[in-house]
């Protein structure tokens, strides 16, 4: 899992293989013990990044967007000195969902070398990502398995956590 090694081709295809059974998996854990999934899965999380670099990957700044929140588009605003309806008309669109995404993927301020260029500023979102370590992970479970197709570590985690005892 080490950075130079991430195929992200590979990767694709091996979470498309294993999304069937990632889901049934996911969907299984809903009914665990709130502390001993957290607990597991934090652990699982620290032991992946350990060995991850996300700056050799950065897929999900490549393929995927952040949801931008009110205090996400005043924050980059301030960072780029200009109102936040200029923010927003320049970088966002309302998905599906009724929520400020970017308009197109990469992310605009995704660099060459997968370094981000708004980073002290960056959204919410992005901080989180891949949301790993957070509290009542039962209550993300979902977004979880959406994330197992774009992060390699997350499909790591994921399927070490089936050998985990819960």
């Amino acid at each position: 899992m080490e950075g130079a090694n991430i195929d992200l081709e590979r990767h694709r295809l091996l979470a498309a293989s294993r999304a069937k059974e990632n889901r049934k998996f996911l969907n299984s854990l809903k009914k665990a013990d709130t502390r001993k999934l957290d607990g597991a899965v934090h652990q699982l999380h620290e032991e992946v990044f350990a060995t991850t670099d996300c700056l050799e990957c950065a897929n999900c700044c490549k393929t995927t967007s952040p949801i931008f929140y009110q205090n996400d588009i005043e924050r980059l605003s301030r960072h780029f000195r200009i109102r936040p309806s200029a923010f927003i008309e320049k970088y966002l669109r309302i998905d599906e969902d009724g929520d400020y995404v970017l308009i197109a993927s990469p992310c605009p301020f995704l660099l060459p070398d997968n370094h981000c260029s708004v980073y002290e500023a960056r959204p919410r979102a992005c901080r989180e990502y891949p949301h790993t370590d957070r509290k009542k992970m039962v209550q993300v479970l979902d977004l979880a398995y959406r994330n197992t197709h774009v992060c390699p570590a997350v499909l790591e985690i994921v399927e070490r956590l089936k050998s985990v005892p819960l």
